[in-house]
């Protein structure tokens, strides 16, 4: 339970491997705007039963910091009542991302799970190529993101120039390290869910193996073909059974939602 809020979704980090200059360095703004919420209920499954175990919510706004424009973004992730006798989670996520550039300027995790508390916080300074955290001062490469902002920019990946089996490089800075990582893009295809019907991109991430995620392209992600490219399922198989991200509510997105061909009530 420790990771399931969030590393379904966030997990997007692997050991290095040897790619080209990542997609995340030029990327515009085409997909999200102030005030866009979308929340996520978070299912352990095992041998066909669904099991709700929490909520993820991501949050948008439009604020000023160190005198630029940014998206303000928070992920808040918490287990359900009934579960925080077993492993309670209160998570909270925030990254600040320059309008204009698209890259991070500061990212905060304060998380709180199982009665261990972690707070991180780490300010980027792209210029010079440094990240600051409260651990030190640290070498930062060209277009890094954190585990919060590159989510948001993955959204804004042009997927069509793409062909299915293709890798989509990334820098990911995690913990006072970067990463290499990698999105393989697997294609499209028409999803039905207990949620709805959609018309979605697929792709998988790279993981690092752990306490209860299995390392490799296991994890899968389906997201709307549609401008908005919102996450509408994440799967992630885990050493018993899977956790399943679904996409039950969102508001205030700034593309029309062709991609969402039909919404059941759950």
């Amino acid at each position: 339970m420790k990771v399931i809020l969030f590393l379904a979704i966030l997990s997007l980090f692997s050991l290095n491997t040897s790619l080209s200059q990542p997609e995340f360095c030029d990327l515009k703004n085409t997909s999200t705007k102030q005030n866009e919420k979308l929340i996520y209920k978070i299912f352990y499954t095992l041998a066909g039963a669904y099991v709700g175990a929490g909520e993820v919510v991501f949050e948008n706004n439009l604020e000023t910091y160190q005198h630029k424009s940014v998206w303000h973004i928070t992920g808040k992730g918490r287990t359900y009542s009934s579960y925080d006798w077993f492993f309670k989670v209160r998570d909270t996520y925030e990254t600040f991302i320059d309008t204009l550039s698209m890259m991070p300027l500061k990212f905060i995790r304060d998380v709180n799970e199982g009665g261990k508390r972690t707070f991180e916080s780490i300010l980027f300074n792209h210029d010079y190529k440094t990240a600051v955290s409260t651990n030190g001062v640290f070498s930062l490469s060209s277009c890094a993101q954190d585990v919060l902002s590159v989510i948001y920019n993955a959204r804004n990946i042009n997927f069509n120039k793409y062909t299915p089996g293709e890798k989509i490089p990334v820098i990911l800075y995690l913990e006072d390290k970067e990463y290499q990582v990698y999105i393989r893009y697997l294609g499209k295809e028409i999803l039905n869910t207990k949620y709805g019907q959609y018309k979605t991109i697929k792709f998988r991430p790279l993981l690092i193996e752990g306490t209860i995620f299995k390392g490799g392209e296991r994890m899968e992600v389906w997201v709307t073909d549609d401008a908005n490219k919102l996450p509408v399922l994440v799967n992630t198989p885990i050493l018993v059974g899977d956790i399943k991200a679904f996409l039950i509510q969102y508001s205030s997105l700034r593309n029309p939602a062709i991609g969402i061909l039909k919404r059941n009530k759950n």
